[in-house]
């Protein structure tokens, strides 16, 4: 007899094609209708009616009412997780065609994971933040050192209030693109929020995709030692 968590119903939920579009287009931590969300799964809205309460009911999307709308988002950072440690094991599999999208390069150099950076941007971050003595690698997340704290703190990074959320405080994540590391979890959320309010990176419509600005090149310059060749936002 198998004890422990039955994971082949959750397999099964993301295993669909249909189920799986939604859940990755959603990574870019925004809320969706169901009409949007039949156009990116590809089937009729019928059809994505009944994957959206699948998805509900699993827990692996929550649903928000507003007026006369239904919005779905990606229930809890676990589940963006997961999908991306789904996507990264995709990616690690067997080739398959697939015609180049001019996006593509585009993802791998910035890109939001649920709500923090990734791609190159990402793991440079990450390597930035370790070299100059701010994060310190500990197993599968990252502790932030006394001159970490001092920071972030004057970053404009509320270190507290990330501490205070239900999820896991710095972690460390193997980004899909890169195979190197990037800071996920509060303190990456809280990093990619601020870097967003100061205006150094916009988000490409519909995408996961992230631009830097002129302002965010000279700020990741200044503040990180940071030169990234990517599309540059005006």
């Amino acid at each position: 007899m198998v004890e422990g968590p039955y994971i082949a119903e959750a397999g099964a939920l993301i295993g669909d094609p249909a189920r799986a579009n939604i859940l990755i287009a959603l990574m870019d931590g925004k809320a969706r209708t169901a009409t949007e969300l039949a156009y990116v799964a590809g089937v009729s809205p019928q059809t994505t009616s009944s994957h959206l309460a699948k998805l509900v009911e699993g827990r692996f999307l929550a649903m928000a009412r507003q007026g006369r709308h239904r919005y779905y988002r990606i229930a809890t950072p676990q589940v963006a997780e997961a999908i991306e440690v789904l996507t990264r094991l995709a990616n690690d599999g067997p080739r398959r065609y697939r015609r180049p999208g001019p996006r593509d390069e585009a993802m791998r150099a910035a890109r939001l994971c649920y709500d923090h950076f990734a791609g190159r941007l990402g793991v440079m971050l990450a390597d930035a933040l370790t070299v100059q003595g701010y994060l310190t690698p500990q197993g599968n997340d990252y502790t932030v050192t006394a001159a970490g704290k001092v920071f972030f703190a004057d970053f404009g990074v509320d270190l507290t209030a990330a501490r205070g959320r239900r999820r896991a405080f710095a972690r460390s994540c193997i980004d899909w693109s890169e195979r190197r590391r990037h800071v996920a979890g509060a303190v990456g959320a809280a990093l990619a929020a601020r870097c967003i309010e100061l205006g150094w990176v916009k988000q490409v419509r519909d995408s996961r995709t992230l631009d830097i600005t002129e302002t965010g090149h000279k700020g990741l310059l200044d503040t990180f030692g940071l030169i990234l060749s990517v599309r540059q936002a005006a």
